[in-house]
C-alpha cells in the first residue's frame, strides 16, 4: 500500500497538483488509465506476498489483457513508478528502484527463455531512471541511479549512474549533471 500511495503522489506531483490525500482522490487516481495498471501490478504483488497465487495471477492477467503489461509479481518495484503509456511493456527485471519512469514498448528481461524467473539473469534498474519508448534492457545488467535510456536502445551492458545511453547496442554518450536528472 505504501508503494501505491507513493506512485499516486508522484503522479500528482508530475501533474503539478497537490498530494492525493483523501480516500476519494486516491480511488479516482487508481481508476486513471495511467495509474490503474500500476494498481493492478501492486495488487498482484500483494497477493503473491500473501501466498494467494490465484489472486496474483488474476491481477497479472488482467493487466496483460487491459493494458498490455506483462510482469511477474516477483519483481521488486519501488514506489513512485510511472507508466505514462503502458502498451506492450514487459517488466521482467530483478528489481526496479524508486521514482522510475518507463515508457511504452519497453522490455526488461532475461537473455534466454526463463519461465522460472531466475532473478540473477534479469536487469536491475536503479532509482530515478527514465527508460524511453521501445528500449530493451536484456540480461543481468545494472542501470545506475538517475540514468536515462534512449528510445529504442538495446542495453546489453551496465549503464553507470547519471549516464545517457542510446543506440543498438546501447552506449553511454553523455554523463548527466544533477540538474538533468529530474523528471
Amino acid at each position: 500500500m505504501k508503494n501505491l500511495r507513493s506512485d499516486i503522489e508522484r503522479y500528482y506531483q508530475l501533474l503539478g497538483h497537490p498530494k492525493a490525500t483523501s480516500p476519494w482522490r486516491i480511488l479516482t487516481a487508481c481508476l486513471n488509465p495511467r495509474l490503474f495498471p500500476i494498481f493492478l501490478l501492486r495488487g498482484s504483488v500483494f497477493f503473491y506476498r500473501n501466498h494467494f497465487g490465484l489472486g496474483a495471477k488474476l491481477f497479472s492477467a488482467l493487466n496483460l489483457l487491459l493494458f498490455g503489461i506483462e510482469t511477474s509479481p516477483r519483481v521488486k518495484i519501488g514506489g513512485g513508478l510511472i507508466l505514462p503509456h503502458s502498451v506492450g511493456t514487459i517488466l521482467g527485471a530483478q528489481s526496479i528502484g524508486q521514482n522510475v519512469t518507463i515508457m511504452h514498448g519497453v522490455t526488461l528481461g532475461a537473455r534466454e527463455t526463463d519461465f522460472h524467473f531466475t532473478a540473477s539473469s534479469r536487469p536491475v534498474v536503479g532509482d530515478g531512471v527514465f527508460i524511453g519508448a521501445g528500449a530493451k534492457i536484456i540480461g543481468p545488467v545494472t542501470i545506475g541511479n538517475y540514468a536515462k535510456i534512449g528510445a529504442n536502445a538495446v542495453v546489453l551492458r551496465d549503464v553507470p549512474p547519471f549516464a545517457l545511453a542510446v543506440g543498438i547496442p546501447a552506449r553511454v554518450v553523455k554523463k548527466l549533471s544533477v540538474e538533468e536528472d529530474g523528471d
